[in-house]
This record gives C-alpha cells, structure tokens and sequence, in this order.
C-alpha cells in the first residue's frame, strides 16, 4: 500500500532532493515572495512527507488522503519557517506535518467518542477487573453499576 510510486497523482519515484544550501537559499526566496522558489521547496520536500507519514500506515487510512494532509504541513512550515535560524528546515518541518496528521486523524475519525465517555467506560473497566477479583466470576451489569 505504501510502496506505490505513485501518490496523488506525483511519481515518487522521481521526486527532487534538495541541498540544505538550496533549501535555505529558496526559503529566503520563498519568504520574499517568490512564488517559484516556494514552488520548489514544496517539491523538493515530497519524500519529507512521504517518510513521515509511514508511521501512520497502521492507522487504515488512505495514503492518499495521508499525503495530502502532510503536504498542507509541509506548506504550512515553509510560510511559517525562519530562515534566519540556524536550525535545518527538516528539523522544524516534521512536527509540523506530524501535527497536521494528528489533527487530521483526531478530527476526521468517523466516529468521535467523547471524553467524558471514555473516562466512564475506563472506570466501568476497572470496577469489573476488581469485581472479577473479589467474586471470582464475572460481575453482572447491576454489580458493576453498583
């Protein structure tokens, strides 16, 4: 699934790498309005996000959709990023497109469970484990709720 060449319609492939001296030379660019060096940094940074998001292949979402949102990340860091730091710009970038992932996974799960009803359903838990304990069988719905 994860070994497709193509995502989203880009040949992985044949995706450019950049030098860290040319990333920093376009992000200057970049943040002096130039639309085309912006346009190369975000090509020259696709397989960034491809490398991120292969740690959320577990999570049965679509690729696709994956590299989508870690590309609005991606986009994200470049507007956002320093240049005059002395920081590389994958350093800042990952946990901007990691966060953008969170967020997607967070707030586009088809069902939402909230919070105080996952706390109710861990107490519920944890008084049938000890119930299971004390009375050596498993604990009827009424001794739970008791």
């Amino acid at each position: 699934m994860y070994g497709k060449v193509e995502i989203c319609g880009v040949n992985t492939a044949k995706l450019q790498i950049l030098k860290e001296s040319e990333k920093r030379e376009l992000l200057i660019k970049a943040h002096n309005g130039d639309k085309s060096a912006r346009e190369k940094l975000i090509n020259g940074n696709l397989r960034l996000v491809l490398r991120v998001i292969q740690s959320f292949k577990n999570r049965n979402e679509n690729p696709d959709d994956l590299f989508q949102v870690g590309c609005i990340g991606l986009i994200k860091a470049i507007d956002n990023f320093d240049p005059n730091l002395d920081v590389k710009f994958s350093t800042y970038a990952v946990p901007m497109i990691i966060g953008e992932l969170r967020r997607f996974l967070r707030d586009y799960n088809s069902i939402r469970v909230p919070r105080s009803l996952r706390d109710i359903a861990y107490k519920s838990l944890k008084a049938k484990e000890s119930l299971s304990n004390k009375l050596s069988h498993d604990p009827s719905i009424e001794e739970i709720a008791n």
